[in-house]
């Protein structure tokens, strides 16, 4: 059994029992019973995921993985692919709109290099996880390799783990790679069934003209790859990218930790949609932060039958949807640890 195999079987179920319990605690605090809505759903997923009533206030981690794609050469993007490793330095040296989201969240932010095309040279605060010079061209053929792709997931897991051990307990994902919103789209087409149109959005600002293009690109894509959905890592392998399925990992190592993971937009939701599929208990572990502008990201929700916090029209990426949200789940907790309880104010309950 490969160590992926090994922590995708051992991700445990969610303690909904647990949930119950801490809404018990919600409900004898002084405010109408449920008067604060998702919030309270909120803390009660947290407490359920974490196994404890009342949950730890969070420590948290953003991580953005970078890699480029080979279906960049299809001109599917309106940006060219050196701005991969460009924006990679830019979030080493803390400029990029996920810095500084992060920062308001008092977030840590971990880059993870996982195969840009040209080899940096050594950065700080740049860990550097590299499967390749990027990924082969997807519609020409298969992405990644099944054993690449297995590299990927298993620098995620490693990715986690390490954090668990640093005392992080809340993940967010990001994500940075040029051409990345046309392998999301393929890999949700290919899990969900839905037409590549249905799928594809304008990415990075691109014309109509592009979207046709990228449209048609994701079709040759589908039609060489024949991806087959009973086989998740497979569809990952074919149609993923390095930083794709190294977030799938990040996904399933956090899961198999008992660790929430907010899942960012579009193409960090593409990679929860694939951990889940490889291992379905994980799915439970994943909170989708924000509805992004992107319409294959509403297909993603509607396949892992959730709702996200908030939406307000973003479609960046890089993890700044899941920062924003970091803010509302530590929110949800402290009402847990802070908010007095009709007894201790000396506040009468309703009656009856």
């Amino acid at each position: 059994m490969t160590r992926f195999e090994e922590i995708a079987a051992r991700i445990p179920g969610v303690a909904r029992g647990v949930a119950e319990e801490t809404q018990r605690r919600l409900d004898a605090k002084t405010k109408p019973r449920g008067s604060l809505g998702r919030l309270e759903s909120l803390a009660c997923r947290i407490a359920a995921i974490r196994g404890t009533p009342v949950p730890e206030i969070p420590r948290m981690a953003i991580v953005v993985m970078a890699a480029d794609h080979g279906v960049a050469e299809e001109g599917v993007s309106a940006y060219p692919q050196a701005v991969t490793g460009q924006m990679l330095r830019n979030f080493a040296r803390g400029g990029a709109a996920i810095n500084v989201l992060a920062r308001q969240a008092g977030a840590r932010v971990e880059v993870v290099d996982m195969g840009v095309r040209e080899a940096l040279p050594p950065m700080p605060g740049v860990r550097v996880h590299r499967v390749g010079p990027g990924t082969k061209n997807l519609a020409l053929g298969a992405a990644m390799t099944r054993e690449e792709a297995v590299r990927a997931i298993e620098a995620g897991i490693a990715v986690a783990e390490r954090l668990v051990g640093e005392g992080i307990t809340l993940f967010g994902l990001g994500e940075m790679g040029i051409g990345n919103t046309t392998a999301a789209s393929a890999l949700v087409a290919a899990f969900t069934g839905r037409k590549p149109e249905a799928v594809t959005g304008f990415g990075t600002g691109i014309t109509p003209e592009i979207r046709r293009r990228k449209v048609e690109v994701i079709r040759r894509a589908l039609d060489v790859n024949a991806p087959d959905p009973t086989d998740p890592l497979g569809v990952l392998a074919k149609l993923g990218g390095f930083e794709i399925a190294g977030l799938a990992g990040v996904a399933l190592g956090g899961a198999a930790s008992r660790i929430p993971v907010i899942m960012d937009g579009f193409i960090t939701g593409a990679a929860s949609l694939a951990a889940a599929r490889m291992a379905p208990a994980a799915a439970d572990y994943f909170i989708a932060s924000h509805r992004s502008t992107e319409p294959g990201h509403a297909v993603v929700l509607e396949a892992m039958g959730t709702e996200p916090l908030f939406d307000l029209g973003l479609c960046l990426g890089e993890g700044t949807g899941a920062a924003l949200a970091m803010a509302i789940v530590e929110a949800a907790v402290r009402i847990l640890h802070e908010m007095a309880t009709f007894e201790s104010a000396g506040v009468s309950d309703q009656e009856g």
